[in-house]
């Protein structure tokens, strides 16, 4: 492993900065006025100092190899998976990102997707638009008496569960990286296997990372044994929501389950592939989804935008960021 590449001296140094994905207008002007060089268009990663990207740029083994004056990688909202963190730690490159920042707006989003699934507001909305009055094939379900699973009990899941305890839901949660008081916390019960947390909920949310680990952790047997009928004796069917990551899903599976009626509904922002136009999923009439936009709120944005900026203009200062996520290469 190399070492942490030296970046910045006792005073504020001047830094090249790329964009590749955008930024809020204010976090490239405080950028500027500390005095950095920002550039919104890079032809190529090679002479910066630190990159800035979101979910479309791909920093690969290839790209971080091409940047050799590289010092940070900051990953402008939660998820890394579009980073080779091994191949940046052993070029002793910073990945940094901004948990905190989407956290109610991607709260909103599960939340919006979980009524929608079980009220049919989409499937509502595309019959009205074809000139068809299904008032009579719609009846819906309450999220209230329902237990709902999370799939990681994160920030953003216990959030969710704060919402979802008010409409009147039962908390289970699956995260065997959390600590144990924050299950007590937040009401909810711990499952410390998976399969007992499907086997409960009829309501399931994906809130984890996407790894080896949990690639495909919602699949066939997983979908199979969720049991259809909620806590108070309703049978409301059974309900998948992910605004996490593509990948943790198994999509054909979903679209076997909506066949063959083991789901009721699926909500999806996150896709295997992006963009997702001409996933099957998208012609079943119990599917409704989103194009990867949980995050994308005005107010996360610039959230998001400004603490990107702060970590960067600390970083060049000489502070270490709290957001460090390959934290082996600080050894």
């Amino acid at each position: 492993m190399r070492m942490l590449k030296k970046c910045c001296q006792a005073r504020s140094i001047m830094a090249r900065i790329a964009v590749t994905d955008g930024m809020a207008t204010n976090a490239v002007d405080k950028l500027r006025d500390a005095g950095h060089i920002v550039d919104l268009a890079p032809a190529s990663l090679d002479g910066f100092d630190a990159v800035v990207i979101r979910s479309a740029t791909k920093m690969t083994a290839e790209a971080i190899a091409a940047a050799p004056s590289l010092r940070l990688i900051g990953r402008a909202g939660v998820g890394v998976d579009n980073i080779d963190l091994s191949a940046a730690t052993a070029a002793g490159i910073l990945v940094c990102n901004t948990p905190g920042s989407s956290t109610h707006s991607v709260v909103e989003m599960t939340i919006g997707h979980l009524l929608t699934s079980v009220r049919h507001l989409a499937t509502g909305d595309r019959d009205l638009r074809a000139g068809n009055w299904t008032k009579k094939a719609l009846k819906g379900s309450e999220l209230a008496g329902k237990r709902i699973g999370f799939i990681g009990f994160g920030r953003i899941a216990q959030g969710v569960g704060r919402v979802a305890q008010t409409i009147g839901m039962e908390l289970h949660g699956f995260d065997p990286y959390l600590p144990d008081v924050v299950w007590e916390q937040e009401n909810c019960t711990q499952h410390t296997d998976v399969n007992t947390l499907f086997e409960t909920c009829t309501h399931i949310a994906v809130h984890c990372n996407l790894t080896d680990e949990t690639h495909h952790l919602v699949n066939a047997e997983t979908l199979a044994s969720m049991p259809g009928v909620g806590a108070d004796g309703i049978a409301c069917g059974n309900h998948l929501v992910s605004c996490a990551r593509g990948g943790i899903v198994d999509e054909s599976a979903v679209l076997d389950a909506l066949n063959d009626g083991t789901l009721a509904s699926c909500a999806l922002d996150v896709f295997e592939v992006e963009p997702a136009t001409g996933n099957p999923l998208l012609q079943h009439p119990n599917f409704h989804g989103t194009p990867h936009i949980a995050a994308a709120t005005l107010e996360a944005q610039g959230r998001i935008g400004i603490e990107m900026a702060d970590l960067l203009i600390g970083f060049f200062a000489g502070t270490t960021p709290r957001s460090v996520v390959n934290r082996d290469v600080l050894d």
